[in-house]
Order: structure tokens, then C-alpha cells, then sequence
């Protein structure tokens, strides 16, 4: 069994957080010795694993499908969360959930990161059997290191007093940035740091002034190497995670393996499987951040990072490489 991995416009799209999932995909194979390439142009392959909705994509499953070829469509994005993301994304939302299902309705199997996600799709009426299964997270990468966040403190000017914030995403409202610089005002007596870049030309004017405000304790540090993110959770003291919607969100995966005390917003696709006060902290209202983050930063609210580590253990990359090979397996056989 040979797989085709194909990711249109990887190089562009690499640094988000589909790039990371497809990363974590390639990692998951190779952990499981599966035959794999990335090459579009290919032939001898058995299944074609899409992970965008591009034209190429589209045109590449028509023509897998012309060569008898078995496609597995990855449903990344929903109509859901393209809203609030750059400049007339919410007009434009109906026509792009038009185009994604056209798309995914090419596949034999579509997968998708959570059953959150999952029920969203379901309601599209694709026709097609969906299975949820996370992106992922490289857990021995992100093992929690003092040296590194030492590290991260000397490279950014952290003191070893400085109780210091960190969020991650690229420059979107529905990543929650318009709080985090609102929290950035309301606490000066805290340090925040943003990482995570998109094209400014694209966002809505708000965005691009919330990016550009100018406080003596927040600092957009942009794009940055996976080693000086993990650097970063491993010597910031709270993550803070006010995304308005996902259909996983792997920071907060990368943050529970730092064993790093996080903050997300209270919305339903954390529902399932992180709870308030048992393996984070969640939030519904920028009063409620604010009320969460004085909680854990003054030592007044338990400390459930150990729990949170729990919660990430089944979505290791082996392990998630093991459910994507059945779903190959069961595609192969017919079963699906």
C-alpha cells in the first residue's frame, strides 16, 4: 500500500496550522513504515490523501478517480471557521462552503480532526462516511524542558520575575487576538507575547491596528521555528488560548504536552474533551480571561496541568498514524 500525501501550496500554507498537521501526518507514517510520497506527479500509488481545496486539489482527486485510484478527502476548514478570519471572509463563507463541499464530496472517506468537526460536516450532507481523527502532536518534541525555557526567557528579555502570557496563532480575529491585545491593556503588570504571522494586507482593519499597538508588555513576536516555540511553553507561565473557533486547534495540544497551565475559551469544540477545572481553564468573556489568568498567575487556582497531559496521550502521532492506516486498510478492502 502506497500513499500520495498531497498538500497544495504547502510552502505557503506551512507555517499555519495545517502545515504542522501535515507534518505530523508524514510523521505518523513514517512511524508506522507506510509507503508514502509527496509527489503529485506519481502514478503508482493506491491512495490519494488530500489536505486542501484548491484547484490543483479538486482536479488531482478527478483524476485520481478516473485512474481507479481510492481518495481520502481531509476536511481541515469549514464554513465555520473561515468566518472572521480575513477581509470578507463573512460574505464570502457561503460560497466557500459551496466550493469545500464540492471538494470533499470527491472522497471515498473524509477525515477531520474532531468529532466536533465531524458533526459540523455531517450537516453539510456530503454523502460520505467521515471519521474524526486528530492532527496530532509529537509529544517527545514538546516534552517539557527547563533549559529551554530558560532559554526563551534570556532570548526575549524575560526576567525570572516576569509572569509572562503566551499566545499562538496567525494575525485572525476568530484566533481571539482582538482580546488578547485587550487583556495585553488590562494587565500591565504582566507580560504577553503573541506567536504566529499572516499578511496583514489581508486582514480587516482591526486586526491590522490591534497588531500594531504599541504597550511597554506586548510584543508580537511573529513566525518562529518550532524549537523556539516549544521553548516558549516551556518557560512562559500560563498559555492563553481565546480562539473563537477551531476544528482542533493543535497549540492547545502543544501546550498540555509543556505541561503549561492554559486558558481556553469556553466554546463547544472543547467541549468533549478538556473541562474546566479538571485539565484547563476555560473562559467565556474577556472578564472571565481576565479573572482566570489573575487565578492561576496568584496561585489561587489548582494547578491541572499533570491532568492536561493526560487528555493529550491518546493523540500521540503513532498513535494517530495507527487510525489512519485502518481507514486506509478498510478503503483498500472495500470495507468503507
Amino acid at each position: 500500500m502506497k500513499i500520495l500525501l498531497y498538500t497544495e501550496g504547502l510552502k505557503k500554507i506551512g507555517k499555519s496550522g495545517l502545515g504542522k498537521a501535515v507534518k505530523h501526518q508524514i510523521n505518523a507514517l513514517k512511524e508506522n513504515n507506510v509507503d508514502y510520497t509527496l509527489d503529485p506527479k506519481c502514478t503508482d500509488y493506491d491512495i490519494v490523501h488530500i489536505n486542501f481545496y484548491g484547484p490543483k486539489s479538486y482536479f488531482l482527486a478527478k483524476k485520481a478517480k478516473r485512474m481507479g485510484k481510492k481518495v481520502v478527502y481531509h476536511a481541515h476548514s469549514t464554513e465555520e471557521d473561515f468566518r472572521n478570519s480575513f477581509i470578507f471572509s463573512n460574505q464570502l463563507s457561503k460560497l466557500f462552503k459551496w466550493w469545500i463541499c464540492k471538494c470533499y464530496k470527491l472522497g471515498d472517506v473524509i477525515i477531520t480532526p474532531t468529532e466536533y468537526s465531524k458533526r459540523l460536516l455531517e450537516n453539510y450532507n456530503l454523502g460520505k462516511k467521515i471519521y474524526a481523527i486528530s492532527n496530532g502532536i509529537n509529544m517527545e518534541f514538546f516534552e517539557r524542558n527547563i533549559k529551554n525555557g530558560e532559554k526563551f526567557r534570556k532570548d526575549f528579555g524575560y526576567s525570572k520575575e516576569n509572569k509572562v502570557i503566551m499566545g499562538v496563532g496567525l494575525y485572525l480575529e476568530r484566533k481571539g487576538i482582538l482580546d488578547f491585545v485587550e487583556l495585553a491593556k488590562r494587565m500591565p503588570e504582566y507580560k504577553f507575547i503573541w506567536f504566529g504571522y499572516s499578511p496583514l494586507y489581508a486582514s480587516p482593519r482591526k486586526i491590522r491596528k490591534a497588531v500594531k499597538t504599541k504597550l511597554p508588555n506586548l510584543y508580537f513576536a511573529g513566525y518562529v521555528e518550532p524549537e523556539v516555540l516549544r521553548g516558549a511553553y516551556s518557560g512562559a507561565n500560563l498559555y492563553l488560548f481565546p480562539t473563537l473557533e477551531e476544528t482542533e486547534g493543535i497549540p492547545i495540544l502543544e501546550a498540555l504536552t509543556e505541561k503549561i497551565p492554559s486558558i481556553v475559551r469556553d466554546i463547544p469544540i472543547f467541549d468533549e474533551w478538556l473541562v474546566d477545572g479538571k485539565n484547563v481553564y476555560k473562559a467565556k468573556d474577556i472578564e472571565e480571561f481576565e479573572d482566570k489568568i489573575k487565578g492561576i498567575l496568584e496561585g489561587k487556582l489548582k494547578d491541572v496541568t499533570e491532568e492536561g497531559y493526560k487528555v493529550v496521550s491518546d493523540r500521540e502521532i503513532k498513535t494517530v498514524g495507527k487510525k489512519l492506516i485502518q481507514v486506509y486498510k478498510d478503503l483498500m478492502n472495500n470495507k468503507i
